[in-house]
């Protein structure tokens, strides 16, 4: 196929050697299937901003850190320099991530190199060489459903001992290989540490899982996975094979009205007195 403007400074400095055929085309990103030497990979081209449906949002890059002070002053005041910097930083967001979560042991898939706004990384095929499906495309047994929403439960575990959380993540962006579930499109990963909607969004990651499995074992629809991960990770006993049991009790003291009376009479009785001390003070 003809190759696209975006991918051909990857093919100048033989990165890619040619461009197969267009993969998929989502609200982030076009993928293609490439061949780099003997290996084929793929390429995704992020798409610029004014083209894609899915856009920033402060929720989602809250908390990253930008290293040059010049860069910084740009993206707030949202220049055109400032805009082409934040392009670059949600899309250096993905890959950064990928890194991390790979070297963590999260079922993610391989990067390669980034290059001119395109991610070389792992072509995932299912167990007949294929383009491994999403998982919304499958139908499961209930036993199978349950199988892997365990493992997707472990992998979001280890992705927040990792530091990171989806923030976006459902039965879309889940690819299902030849061994299993990979956890797919990692732009809007968020620090668990430094963004005021983790606990949002992990419970939103989680209940997604929860609701699109629950369809085929509806059991998993009363588990309550994500406020016990979260109880773990902020008391710091949070670890990549913690075993967890999918509830959660959440602890309410009772009232104790004795003790609130009490302090009611008390409040009473010390403006009473404040009123007598007034009133013998106007007295005088």
């Amino acid at each position: 196929m003809k190759t696209p403007k975006r991918i051909e400074p990857l093919i100048q400095d033989g990165l890619v050697d040619e461009v197969i055929r267009q993969l998929m085309s989502g609200k982030e990103a076009t993928v293609y299937v490439v061949r780099c030497g003997d290996e084929i990979r793929c390429a995704k081209v992020y798409k610029e901003a004014n083209k894609r449906s899915f856009r920033q949002s402060v929720n989602y890059t809250e908390g990253r850190k930008v290293k040059n002070s010049r860069r910084a002053r740009a993206m707030e005041k949202g220049t055109r320099y400032g805009r082409k910097a934040q392009e670059e930083a949600w899309q250096n967001a993905e890959v950064d991530a990928l890194y991390r979560l790979a070297a963590a042991g999260v079922r993610v898939p391989k990067p390669y190199n980034f290059h001119e706004g395109v991610l070389l990384m792992e072509l995932l095929t299912d167990s007949e060489g294929n383009a491994a499906p999403r998982l919304n495309d499958l139908t499961f047994t209930a036993e199978l459903s349950r199988e892997y929403h365990r493992i997707l439960i472990t992998q979001v575990v280890r992705m927040l001992c990792a530091g990171i959380i989806h923030g976006d993540l459902s039965e879309y962006n889940v690819l299902v290989d030849s061994t299993g579930p990979v956890i797919i499109d990692l732009p809007q990963a968020i620090d668990a540490a430094a963004n005021n909607q983790a606990l949002k969004m992990l419970l939103r990651d989680v209940e997604n899982l929860a609701a699109y499995f629950g369809r085929f074992a509806p059991e998993l629809l009363a588990t309550d996975y994500g406020r016990e991960i979260w109880s773990l990770y902020e008391s710091s006993q949070l670890r990549p094979d913690s075993v967890l049991t999918g509830c959660f009790e959440r602890i309410e003291n009772p009232v104790d009205m004795n003790s609130v009376m009490r302090e009611i009479k008390d409040t009473l009785k010390e403006e009473e007195a404040r009123q007598l001390y007034r009133s013998l003070r106007l007295r005088q």
